[in-house]
């Protein structure tokens, strides 16, 4: 297959992306991390799983500006104000509703709950990547079965951080 005509799809757990970069101490920029996915990865389509809340707009219409289809998960408020949107299962559902139509998937995320797609996707030969946010905190599940997939996207922060300190956007997923 020419590189040209490689379709390859991103599957993105935006909250475990989001939260492990930030306990890391610094801002995905996710205009250049869109752009990693499309020259490293040859990512045609990337898809964003998120928690939807109506005061995100501007964000989600810049993240869709930058090339993302976002996936969005309803949210749940809780008491004590903790906000939860858990996108795992429709992020596995659309790598199995999708697979006839990749040639191959880059699944980012640390969180074990993927392991089965994971696993799934290797050994169909369907898996170019695991990329997963950090090095020092994510499931031994994905190491076990996908290690010669995996990628650290803390190891690109050079590449991958949001720098602009003038224009200050909002990069939180």
């Amino acid at each position: 297959m020419q590189n040209e005509k490689i379709k390859n799809y991103a599957f993105i757990d935006s909250q475990n992306l989001n939260l492990s970069i930030q306990r890391l101490g610094w801002k995905l920029d996710f205009h250049r991390f869109r752009v990693y996915l499309k020259e490293k990865y040859k990512v045609q389509i990337a898809y964003l799983f998120i928690g939807y809340l109506p005061e995100n707009q501007d964000l989600y219409n810049s993240l869709q500006k930058n090339g993302y289809i976002l996936i969005f998960k309803p949210t749940l408020k809780y008491k004590d104000g903790k906000i939860k949107g858990n996108c795992d299962a429709e992020l596995m559902l659309q790598a199995m509703i999708d697979i006839k139509k990749y040639h191959k998937a880059i699944i980012i995320s640390g969180d074990g709950d993927f392991h089965c797609l994971v696993h799934y996707l290797l050994q169909n030969n369907k898996l170019e990547k695991l990329l997963i946010p950090n090095k020092h905190s994510y499931s031994a599940l994905l190491k076990k079965c996908a290690a010669s997939k995996i990628t650290f996207i803390n190891e690109l922060r050079g590449k991958l951080e949001y720098k602009n300190k003038k224009h200050p956007v909002r990069t939180k997923p």
